[in-house]
């Protein structure tokens, strides 16, 4: 697991290691402009591969001429040849260019010191455009302009607003034409704008230079923090936002990089060391509840018990399926044995169970019998239950479920529409004293709780929503988080779209249910919250496996299902 910050405490981590520990800042912001130094120049390797011809991009830099305009003049033609020698010259220039965008601000200084580093490497031409208020400039970005001009370098001022194009054609001057088009021949761009600071959309000059390094699919794009136009705490895109390739974040991982949209634009993920004393990081976190990324398990599954039997390894209890899905039902319960689950008890209507007992070899289907009680004494003498894939919504559904909810005192699990009973219920689940958790997508989630869609702030959400309602909160989507009610949270980081097909819940939901019923998992002391976080991300690994396998768009959630022993093989302690 990697540890994340947000932009509040990775600013006071910043303020008191410099007051307090004496380190100078000017000091922390060379070894970031390091770090992205280095990314840079590992991104377009250019004794391998060259320079590429770039005369495509000619038409979007070149002076915009209506139809109906008179012929150019003297001076217009000349300075049209301009242009197309800036670019001409690419094809006979093999020298590596690169553009760095610096905004007003410590994330823009660090930008600066890169262009520096860069620069005295010498084998590249590196062009450095400041975007904003040069009077909003920080001392230590300052001192780094100094810097960049002993060293030979300029920061030249970037400030094309392309917001209205209608007016485009008379507002551009020619220099900034030649800036634009210069530009567009570039091999690699660092964004240094905003870092972790930014709270409102992108506009005028800012949103015209991301839209630069956004709009060149073929030249990378190196974020130092955080790709500028995302919110560094939640993920959200603010209006437009930069496709990092590489995006290098510093002393710890922000969580608007690991979950929504965020996650997205942020390409491959460095977290680097700039000098932060470990001491103080450790002071800050050590009594926080924890909020991490996880890639892989925190730790191996324990060896079973040499003398155990099939009860010790749980009886779970399925209730599922109804008349329009009948095969969530038999995902959940196959997801569930292949996790580990002893016993399967799969309670479904009446008039599906034809059609899912024919489905099932190692579970344990059941017609779900008229009498209530019978239901009950049936759930409450397994050690875990699973209630919702499948299950459809009516008022009989929803008052089983909130009956079983009530009286069960056993980990429950509530997927799918076993969630959707609770809207308007929510006091049931706050009765609750034995662990429950929640596994919904964001539309179940506004369903249950009222929110808007998107969910914006989705860390957030989860957070607030598990420790409010005493609750485990599965939120899953891209980057799905992990909430527990101490505040705790984790944002999974494997899985691909791959498994954005119907079924993949059930799957996970199985998977939960599974390792919360096995005794020997839980038998010293309650870990629920971190079983939980290895059931989702086990499940990303599979589905990360399968996509090697099958691909992306051919994988199933069978697949998932049967890729999972060689999953759970490789994170199950060996033997001695």
């Amino acid at each position: 697991m990697l540890p994340l910050a947000t932009a509040a405490q990775i600013k006071e981590m910043d303020r008191r290691t410099i007051e307090e520990y004496g380190i100078p800042s000017l000091e922390l912001m060379e070894n970031a402009a390091r770090a992205v130094a280095d990314a840079v120049w590992e991104v377009f390797h250019p004794e391998e591969d060259g320079f590429r011809p770039v005369l495509s991009s000619f038409s979007t830099a070149m002076v915009l001429r209506k139809k109906d305009t008179p012929p150019p003049t003297d001076e217009e033609t000349r300075q049209e040849h301009e242009l197309l020698e800036i670019i001409e010259s690419k094809n006979t220039d093999p020298t590596p260019r690169i553009a760095v965008f610096c905004g007003p601000g410590n994330n823009g200084g660090d930008g600066i010191a890169a262009a520096r580093l860069l620069m005295e490497k010498g084998v590249c031409c590196v062009r450095t455009f400041f975007v904003g208020d040069r009077s909003k400039m920080t001392p230590d970005e300052k001192a780094m302009e100094d810097k960049l001009l002993a060293a030979g370098g300029r920061l030249e001022d970037f400030s094309v607003d392309m917001t209205d194009r209608s007016t485009l054609e008379t507002t551009m001057t020619y220099e900034q034409q030649k800036i634009l088009t210069w530009i567009s021949t570039c091999d690699c761009m660092v964004d240094a704008l905003f870092g972790i600071g930014l709270k409102r959309p992108v506009e005028g000059a800012f949103r015209t230079a991301v839209l630069q390094m956004h709009s060149r699919l073929n030249c990378p794009v190196v974020s130092c923090d955080v790709p500028s136009g995302v919110n560094a705490d939640t993920g959200e895109i603010l209006g437009e936002a930069v496709q990092a390739k590489i995006t290098v974040t510093f002393t710890r991982g922000k969580p608007g990089l690991y979950s929504g949209p965020g996650a997205e634009r942020a390409g491959e993920v460095r977290i680097v060391d700039i000098g932060i004393p470990h001491e103080l990081e450790y002071q800050m976190f050590w009594a926080l509840p924890r909020l991490e990324v996880m890639r892989q398990p925190d730790s191996q599954l324990p060896r079973r018990p040499r003398n155990a039997h099939k009860g010790d390894f749980g009886k779970l209890f399925i209730l599922a399926g109804s008349e329009d899905y009948t095969g969530a039902p038999v995902l959940a319960a196959r997801a569930a044995l292949r996790t580990g689950a002893g016993l399967v008890y799969l309670g479904v209507p009446r008039a599906v169970y034809p059609i899912v007992a024919v489905k099932c070899d190692e579970a344990m289907p059941f017609p779900l019998p008229e009498d209530y009680d019978t239901i009950l004494e049936k759930a409450r003498g397994c050690d875990a239950a699973l209630i919702g894939p499948g299950l459809g919504r009516g008022p009989e559904t929803e008052r089983l479920v909130l009956s079983l909810l009530a009286e069960l005192d056993i980990p429950v699990v509530l997927d799918a529409d076993g969630i959707n009973a609770l809207a308007g219920h929510i006091d049931v689940l706050d009765k609750r004293s034995t662990p429950t958790v929640l596994t919904p997508h964001e539309g179940e989630f506004s369903r249950l709780t009222g929110c808007a869609l998107p969910v914006k702030d989705r860390l957030s959400a989860a957070r607030d929503f598990a420790r409010d309602h005493g609750c485990i909160l599965v939120l899953k989507g891209q980057g799905t988080v992990t909430a527990a009610p101490d505040g705790s949270a984790w944002i999974n980081a494997s899985g691909n779209p791959g498994m954005a097909k119907g079924g993949s819940g059930d799957v996970l939901a199985g998977m939960i249910a599974a390792l919360l019923g096995q005794k020997h998992l839980r038998q010293e002391r309650d870990i629920t919250p971190e079983l939980v976080t290895d059931a989702v991300c086990l499940h990303g690994l599979a589905g990360d496996l399968c996509a090697r396998k099958f691909g992306e768009y051919a994988m199933l959630p069978t697949d998932l299902i049967e890729t999972l022993p060689e999953v759970l093989r490789q994170w199950t302690e060996k033997e001695p």
